[in-house]
Protein backbone atom coordinates (compact mmCIF):
# COMPACT_ATOMS: atom_id res chain seq x y z
CA UNK A 1 0.00 0.00 0.00
CA UNK A 2 2.86 2.48 0.93
CA UNK A 3 6.32 2.61 -0.99
CA UNK A 4 8.71 4.50 -0.14
CA UNK A 5 11.85 5.70 -2.06
CA UNK A 6 15.15 6.51 0.03
CA UNK A 7 16.85 7.99 -3.00
CA UNK A 8 14.12 10.94 -3.14
CA UNK A 9 14.90 14.14 -2.34
CA UNK A 10 11.49 14.34 -0.67
CA UNK A 11 11.46 13.36 2.64
CA UNK A 12 10.12 10.38 3.79
CA UNK A 13 7.17 11.99 5.80
CA UNK A 14 6.14 13.95 2.91
CA UNK A 15 5.96 10.62 0.77
CA UNK A 16 4.08 9.18 3.41
CA UNK A 17 1.74 12.34 3.67
CA UNK A 18 1.34 12.53 -0.24
CA UNK A 19 0.52 8.49 -0.31
CA UNK A 20 -2.58 8.67 2.38
CA UNK A 21 -3.67 11.50 0.53
CA UNK A 22 -3.68 9.79 -3.27
CA UNK A 23 -5.73 7.14 -1.30
CA UNK A 24 -8.50 9.49 -0.21
CA UNK A 25 -8.61 11.04 -3.09
CA UNK A 26 -8.89 8.05 -4.81
CA UNK A 27 -11.46 6.66 -2.86
CA UNK A 28 -9.49 3.47 -1.37
CA UNK A 29 -9.43 5.60 2.03
CA UNK A 30 -12.53 6.57 3.07
CA UNK A 31 -14.45 9.06 5.37
CA UNK A 32 -14.21 7.70 9.23
CA UNK A 33 -11.86 4.87 8.16
CA UNK A 34 -8.77 4.33 10.70
CA UNK A 35 -5.02 4.63 9.38
CA UNK A 36 -2.77 1.63 9.89
CA UNK A 37 -1.01 2.68 13.62
CA UNK A 38 1.72 4.40 14.21
CA UNK A 39 4.05 1.29 14.68
CA UNK A 40 2.42 -1.09 12.32
CA UNK A 41 3.16 1.40 9.19
CA UNK A 42 6.83 2.09 11.11
CA UNK A 43 7.21 -2.36 10.42
CA UNK A 44 5.49 -2.65 7.27
CA UNK A 45 7.62 0.12 5.62
CA UNK A 46 10.92 0.06 7.66
CA UNK A 47 9.99 3.81 8.68
CA UNK A 48 10.99 5.30 12.39
CA UNK A 49 7.85 5.68 14.22
CA UNK A 50 8.77 9.38 14.88
CA UNK A 51 8.67 9.71 11.34
CA UNK A 52 5.41 8.37 10.70
CA UNK A 53 3.96 10.17 13.63
CA UNK A 54 5.31 13.46 11.85
CA UNK A 55 3.57 12.79 8.72
CA UNK A 56 0.18 12.00 10.95
CA UNK A 57 0.58 14.96 12.83
CA UNK A 58 0.79 16.83 9.16
CA UNK A 59 -2.49 15.56 8.26
CA UNK A 60 -3.85 16.09 11.40
CA UNK A 61 -3.06 20.01 11.00
CA UNK A 62 -4.36 19.80 7.19
CA UNK A 63 -7.34 18.57 8.76
CA UNK A 64 -7.15 15.72 6.20
CA UNK A 65 -7.45 13.46 9.63
CA UNK A 66 -8.41 13.78 13.13
CA UNK A 67 -6.56 11.72 15.96
CA UNK A 68 -8.84 9.91 18.60
CA UNK A 69 -5.98 9.56 21.47
CA UNK A 70 -5.91 5.74 22.48
CA UNK A 71 -7.78 4.85 19.70
CA UNK A 72 -5.46 6.45 16.52
CA UNK A 73 -6.23 8.28 13.65
CA UNK A 74 -9.34 8.28 11.64
CA UNK A 75 -10.11 10.46 7.68
CA UNK A 76 -12.17 13.38 8.20
CA UNK A 77 -15.01 13.28 6.55
CA UNK A 78 -14.74 16.42 4.61
CA UNK A 79 -10.93 14.87 3.42
CA UNK A 80 -11.25 14.68 0.13
CA UNK A 81 -12.62 18.51 -0.78
CA UNK A 82 -10.07 19.92 1.62
CA UNK A 83 -7.48 17.62 -1.04
CA UNK A 84 -9.56 19.08 -3.62
CA UNK A 85 -9.23 22.62 -2.18
CA UNK A 86 -5.24 22.38 -1.84
CA UNK A 87 -4.56 21.23 -5.09
CA UNK A 88 -6.45 23.98 -7.04
CA UNK A 89 -4.37 26.45 -5.22
CA UNK A 90 -1.69 25.10 -7.61
CA UNK A 91 -3.39 26.66 -10.41
CA UNK A 92 -1.72 29.71 -9.71
CA UNK A 93 1.75 28.57 -9.90
CA UNK A 94 0.10 26.64 -13.17
CA UNK A 95 -0.59 29.36 -14.40
CA UNK A 96 2.67 31.51 -13.48
CA UNK A 97 4.51 28.23 -14.67
CA UNK A 98 2.90 28.81 -18.40
CA UNK A 99 3.31 32.16 -18.22
CA UNK A 100 7.10 31.28 -17.84
CA UNK A 101 7.06 28.78 -21.27
CA UNK A 102 5.54 31.08 -23.10
CA UNK A 103 8.51 34.10 -22.50
CA UNK A 104 10.88 31.46 -22.88
CA UNK A 105 9.64 30.93 -26.59
CA UNK A 106 7.81 27.34 -25.86
CA UNK A 107 4.94 27.31 -27.66
CA UNK A 108 1.48 27.32 -27.03
CA UNK A 109 0.99 23.81 -29.27
CA UNK A 110 3.31 22.02 -27.05
CA UNK A 111 1.93 23.64 -23.84
CA UNK A 112 -1.75 21.79 -24.61
CA UNK A 113 -0.27 18.71 -26.28
CA UNK A 114 1.85 18.01 -23.02
CA UNK A 115 -1.13 19.16 -21.23
CA UNK A 116 -3.33 16.36 -23.22
CA UNK A 117 -0.80 13.71 -22.99
CA UNK A 118 -0.83 13.89 -19.14
CA UNK A 119 -4.68 13.90 -18.83
CA UNK A 120 -5.17 11.44 -21.60
CA UNK A 121 -2.77 8.89 -19.86
CA UNK A 122 -4.65 9.68 -16.21
CA UNK A 123 -7.72 9.25 -17.68
CA UNK A 124 -6.74 5.58 -19.24
CA UNK A 125 -5.56 4.32 -15.95
CA UNK A 126 -9.33 4.94 -14.29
Amino acid sequence: MFTINALSRTPVYEQIVDQIEKLISAGILKEGEQLPSVRSLSIQISVNPNTIQKAYGELDSRGITGSVPGRGCFVMPNARERIKSRAKEKLSALTALVEELLQAGVSREDIIKTVDSITSKKEESK
